[in-house]
């Protein structure tokens, strides 16, 4: 009999906690860390990073498989693929709460491929769909968020 090294548990978290959101009325939001690996649509990328809503209201088809979330959403009125591989997810949360998780990542956001560096603001085009927010949502008020980091 050999030993296998235990699949992550990082799916099954955000599994979870996106599960969790959607059954309490909360909207799951996922912090994605960008690098050449991660699909989505490059002018809404900020600082090496995006923030996608989840809800079940804002993508089509979400797969959260064991090593890709997959799904549609629009930017800017149009239909968009989104493909983000498990170890670029930095956190998900409620967006009303702030309740959620945090993931380490292998590479840093400040280390992002020179071509996905932030639109300037002036340039900046907003996201007609539900599917991202411009800022992340700010924690609630009197408090941070509630993020647990997970290795």
């Amino acid at each position: 009999m050999t030993e296998s090294t235990p699949s992550s548990t990082r799916p099954y978290l955000i599994r979870a906690i996106h599960e969790w959101c959607s059954d309490n009325g909360l909207t799951p939001y996922l912090a994605v860390s960008v690098n050449g690996q991660v699909q989505v649509p490059k002018e809404h990328v900020r600082n090496g990073e995006i923030v996608l809503n989840v809800s079940s209201l804002a993508t089509d088809r979400l797969m959260i498989a064991n090593d890709v979330i997959s799904f549609q959403a629009r930017f800017s009125g149009r239909v968009h693929e989104i493909m983000v591989p498990i170890e670029n997810v930095v956190a998900i949360y409620a967006k009303e709460t702030g309740n959620g998780m945090a993931f380490e990542v292998s590479k840093p956001l400040a280390e992002v491929e020179p071509h996905l560096q932030a639109v300037q603001e002036s340039e900046a085009q907003p996201a007609a769909g539900l599917s991202i927010t411009e800022d992340p949502p700010r924690p609630p008020a009197g408090g941070r968020p509630k993020l647990t980091r997970v290795k």
